[in-house]
């Protein structure tokens, strides 16, 4: 399944003083954002309130709805985030006087049939406080998204994708909470874990899987449910049905041949595993599929 960044839109902001809350119904387009100066009160529906500080990252895998605001009480506005956007700066509140914060995000894509596996087992807010590296990088994409050079998309998409990384490797740390990059950075778990993604096709057991962990089976279910958030089989089936509708996305490659790419002898069994997970056929979903070039991995 690739990964790429498709295309980037960048955005300046800042909140001025006289309190300020601006309220922003769903985007679901992946965004980030970095604090420049100052600092605010972010709120994400379904999450705890969190504070933002100069140099902090924030990354939004789904975008959904949130509330930005200064820390005196205002009453809300309310802002349509496919409104904003393009080159320049928002001022959100009042538009005159001194700032209480500036930023500067984005929003991109992900070049991908299905991308949604990923998104489903990042956090739904990934906060980096004072990440240098990460300040360096947006800073780039900004300077490149204005500047309009030759090169300029696929620049974007390697900044891009290296902030992503680094954004990341932040969330595998003891106290993020469950979901694939946590289990990458459980050292036996991540064994596990590249094995499972480098042969996709191989028949694996939780026994075998557990072997690789140097963990009793009972001991690696647990950890491993606990840490990833779904159980080793369910994640396998799962992470075999988006790179299954990937394949089944991309020109001149038969049901068949899917099939077994993704660990499948049986077409009949595969289009059973793939109805009940997609709630149609492999046939039905070619048929709706708009055909796309393969891609690099």
């Amino acid at each position: 399944m690739t990964l790429g960044v498709a295309s980037v839109n960048c955005l300046g902001s800042r909140i001025n003083t006289g309190g300020c809350t601006d309220a922003c119904s769903a985007y679901r387009r992946p965004s980030f954002c970095i604090m420049l100066a100052g600092s605010c009160k972010l709120a994400v529906d379904g999450n705890e309130v969190v504070t933002l500080n100069a140099g902090d990252f924030v990354l939004l895998p789904t975008t959904p709805a949130f509330t930005i605001s200064s820390f005196s009480p205002a009453p809300p506005i309310h802002l349509d985030p496919n409104t904003i956007g393009g080159e320049g700066e928002v001022r959100y509140g009042d538009q005159n006087g001194a700032a209480d914060m500036r930023s500067l995000g984005g929003a991109f894509l992900f070049e991908a049939s299905d991308p949604a596996l990923l998104v489903s087992l990042l956090p739904l807010v990934v906060h980096v406080p004072g990440s240098t590296r990460l300040a360096q990088l947006v800073s780039m994409v900004g300077e490149e998204y204005v500047n309009q050079r030759p090169g300029q998309e696929l620049m974007l998409s390697h900044l891009v994708g290296m902030m992503l990384i680094e954004a990341m490797r932040s969330t595998s740390s003891g106290t993020a909470p469950p979901g694939l990059l946590k289990g990458l950075g459980d050292e036996r778990l991540a064994s596990a874990l590249k094995q499972m993604h480098a042969h996709v096709a191989h028949p694996w057991t939780v026994a075998e899987l557990a072997n690789i962990a140097a963990l009793s089976r009972s001991a690696f279910f647990d950890r491993f449910s606990r840490t990833v958030g779904v159980a080793p089989m369910e994640y396998l089936l799962s992470w075999r049905m988006a790179l299954a509708k990937d394949l089944l996305g991309r020109e001149g490659l038969a049901i068949a041949e899917v099939a077994e790419r993704v660990g499948y002898a049986s077409t009949s069994t595969f289009s059973t595993a793939f109805s009940r997970h997609f709630g149609q056929p492999p046939r039905q979903f070619i048929r709706s599929a708009s055909p796309r070039q393969p891609e690099a991995s």
